[in-house]
């Protein structure tokens, strides 16, 4: 639940009125009162029910009766008003445990302790399904004012102990919640009624936010960044300074009725100009536009691949700001991939890009240059386009990235991100589970002789003694094969394209690890190939590392070993 306190002044009316209103768009149905400090209390009902006007009235002098009373002595700002939401997700309250939750409320911040019969005077309203209102006037029968001191942190560990009573989510507070606060500035309620009222799902702020990462994504330059707006559809004007120097930009959406203009920290604290400005400086030369001096472009999809598989490894030893610029780019990567996938998995991704940006904010400051090789390949990736494989092999290595991200915000008891993981998992799973078969299969279809499928077992068994088995068992252990055959093909050891592919990375967190073999190897097999000496100084040297290799499995824990990725 999330509690919100403000002192409105002295127009106790004004605050009641409001509350037994229709609300600023019709949004307030069925008004009533919960809870209050007297059971006999007037309930003015909704704004058309019957004598709704005199009851307001009664309600408002029973409420300030000890204001007149205390006169002069009456505290300065004598209204208290204080609102409490459940969570999105929670079930919905009865009005008498929104009348435990109001009691407990006023009880923990001050404004009427239990069995005190000179507690002030007090009510709740509830108009919607989802929160309640405590409306209080700061003096007591004794005509003194409460001692409500600090009620804003009070208020928040009595939330704390009523959603574990009541069985609601867990919001984090305290240093978690610093933690985990998401860099997405919240919708206003406004904003929220204007959305429903046009039938929408997402508001204007929300829609914004995601087409400008969305455009950050594949910019190389603030120029590009601001065309590639334009292009989207946005509105953009740009500030600067009499100096001449940019200053900032704001967006607005043309078919959202009389422009509205959002500069970029309103949208999220990470896309205000200054931040862009550190990230694309960070991004290396997209190097999907320059051929390499044997005159092949590299692939971007690969490099991306690469460099996503080696972020598990920064966000289990990088410091903050190091591991929170590899999420930061991983977070654009996510919001990039949409539109390179096939129709039919773009709303699956998107909604993978939305989640993960909870999981992946945190207050450490980003230190971008250490994420450059992602990001340039990122670049990259907007002049290649994506076959399956090459789709699916990121999506491979994604899983592992929020896996990794997953954990390192479970040991650092951050349930919000945790959670926010755990449901980026969900939409990368579904994904990859629709688009991975294909390039498997495909591959299945150029399966090699049954000899060399025996000679590749045999070499397995060499190189990973301790995965073979598991291996050999798999429904993508032919697919393996037949990238194994395809490397061998253009020049490949696949002994030792096997032991390059499995020291890249670990297979422990790999639900399959024949799959995230296929993949590495298909992107070592678009390597030059080496020189028949070179390979001939290969295989010598696969006659003792496969040794070293075996040996290392064996130092993990049986745990360790049967450790899967949850697909």
């Amino acid at each position: 639940m999330i509690a919100n306190i403000v002192k409105p002044g002295n127009n106790t009316y004004g605050v009641v009125k409001y509350l037994f209103g229709k609300g600023r768009g019709n949004e307030h149905t069925n008004q009533h009162i919960v809870a209050s400090w007297d059971d006999f209390i007037p309930d003015p009902g909704p704004y058309d029910s019957p004598y709704h006007k005199q009851r307001l009235d009664q309600l408002t002098k029973a409420l300030d009766l000890r204001v007149k009373q205390a006169g002069d002595k009456a505290p300065e700002g004598h209204v208290w008003h204080c609102s409490v939401r459940a969570a999105p997700g929670d079930r919905f309250l009865t009005d008498s445990e929104w009348a435990t939750i109001a009691r407990r409320m006023v009880h923990a911040t001050g404004i009427a302790p239990d069995g005190d019969p000179d507690g002030c005077r007090w009510v709740a309203v509830r108009h919607a399904d989802d929160h309640i209102h405590i409306v209080a006037t700061k003096v007591r029968g004794d005509l003194r004012p409460p001692r409500n001191w600090n009620d804003y942190h009070r208020a928040m560990s009595e939330l704390t102990a009523s959603e574990k009573d009541f069985g609601l989510t867990q919001v984090p507070r305290g240093p978690e919640a610093a933690a985990s606060t998401p860099a997405a500035k919240r919708p206003t309620r406004a904003e929220q009624e204007k959305a429903n009222r046009q039938g929408r799902d997402v508001t204007a702020r929300e829609r914004l936010r995601h087409a400008v990462r969305a455009t950050l994504s594949h910019a190389t330059s603030l120029d590009e960044f601001f065309n590639l707006l334009s292009d989207a559809g946005l509105q953009v004007e740009t500030r600067t300074l009499p100096s001449g120097d940019l200053q900032g930009y704001k967006v607005a959406l043309p078919d959202d009725g009389p422009l509205i203009w959002y500069s970029g920290s309103s949208l999220a604290t990470d896309l205000s100009l200054p931040q862009i400005r550190q990230r694309l400086a960070a991004a290396e030369a997209p190097t999907a536009l320059a051929a390499s001096s044997t005159g092949r472009r590299p692939n971007a999809w690969h490099q991306a691949t690469a460099a996503a598989e080696r972020i598990p490894h920064h966000l289990d030893h990088a410091d903050d700001p190091a591991a929170q610029a590899h999420l930061t780019v991983f977070s654009e990567v996510l919001y990039a991939l949409p539109a390179h996938a096939p129709a039919h998995l773009r709303a699956e991704l998107h909604r993978a890009a939305l989640a993960f940006e909870h999981a992946a904010h945190t207050r450490a400051r980003a230190d971008h240059q250490h994420a450059r090789a992602l990001r340039g390949a990122l670049k990259g990736m907007r002049y290649q386009p994506a076959d399956h494989t090459g789709l699916a092999m990121l999506l491979d290595a994604a899983i592992l990235v929020v896996l990794a991200a997953q954990r390192r915000s479970a040991l650092r008891h951050h349930d919000q991100q945790v959670a926010a993981a755990r449901q980026t998992l969900i939409h990368l799973q579904a994904a990859y589970d629709q688009i991975a078969p294909t390039s498997l299969a495909a591959l299945t279809r150029h399966r090699p002789t049954d000899g060399t499928v025996h000679r590749f077992a045999l070499v397995l068994r060499e190189v990973l003694p301790s995965y073979a088995e598991q291996i050999l068992t798999e429904d993508a252990w032919p697919a393996l094969a037949a990238a194994l055959t395809a490397a061998e093909a253009v020049g490949h050891s696949p002994a030792v394209v096997l032991q390059q592919a499995t020291q890249q990375r670990s297979l422990d967190d790999a639900k399959s690890a024949s799959e995230v073999l296929v993949w590495r190897i298909q992107r070592l097999g678009e390597r030059h190939a080496p020189s028949p000496m070179a390979r001939a100084a290969q295989v010598r040297s696969t006659q003792v590392v496969p040794q070293n290799v075996a040996s290392e499995p064996a130092t993990r824990t049986p745990q360790q070993l049967r450790t899967g990725r949850s697909r």
